[in-house]
């Protein structure tokens, strides 16, 4: 079901991200390549990769990044030039400690078993190497909060209904429900080996990102 939402909402899907988001995705997804915090040519992942607009980021970071998705749809529409294979991102298809790090941008959501995810993360990743989890979030802030519900449960539907795929984009944003506490993300991730994760709240708390290192 998953893919073939991903697969119908490709093709606008960066337009409806910049309208939604008043374009600061592109500032969350910055700050993740920034605290992935790898040297340059490092090979990183970039899973759930979507149209590649981390591939890009990390590119400009003078990183080296492969992208990585469920979505055929999404990949055909990938503007990053990375090499690029259509995969189940909780069975990658690559070797154990072959990589430097991983990226993932807003799919946590989506993926049935979390700890299988995080132990198929740093099976890939070699020891030191870094990991980067940016997600939509829960404000702290109640008054942040309830404008967030309001916005995100009622009027992002509309524009994804008017700009792209109604049903999808009312999919996406009650998704969050899905997603565990963040202390709970960060004890999943130290239980399967980054034993340094923490989790920051970005734009008060709109969004999440979680950071560690391989152990």
């Amino acid at each position: 079901m998953v893919r073939n939402m991903f697969d119908a909402i490709a093709p606008r899907y960066d337009l409806v991200n910049r309208i939604m988001t008043f374009r600061l995705d592109t500032r969350w997804r910055r700050r993740a390549v920034r605290d992935l915090a790898l040297p340059a040519n490092s090979t990183v992942l970039d899973l759930a990769s979507g149209t590649g607009d981390l591939c890009i980021d990390l590119r400009r970071a003078q990183l080296r990044p492969i992208s990585i998705d469920l979505s055929f749809g999404m990949l055909s529409n990938d503007r990053s030039n990375a090499p690029r294979a259509q995969a189940d991102i909780l069975r990658l298809p690559m070797p154990p400690q072959s990589v430097d790090g991983i990226i993932c941008g807003f799919a946590l959501r989506n993926l049935v078993d979390l700890d299988v995810f995080f132990a198929e993360c740093a099976r890939v990743i070699r020891p030191g190497g870094r990991i980067a989890l940016l997600d939509v979030g829960v404000p702290h802030n109640p008054l942040v909060r309830f404008g967030n519900n309001i916005y995100f449960g009622k009027i992002v539907p509309k524009i994804g209904a008017l700009l792209s795929d109604a049903a999808a984009y009312r999919y996406l944003p009650r998704s969050i429900a899905y997603l565990p506490d963040r202390s709970v993300l960060v004890a999943q991730l130290q239980r399967a080996g980054f034993a340094d994760a923490i989790h920051t709240q970005l734009s008060g708390g709109l969004t999440q990102l979680m950071v560690g290192t391989r152990s």
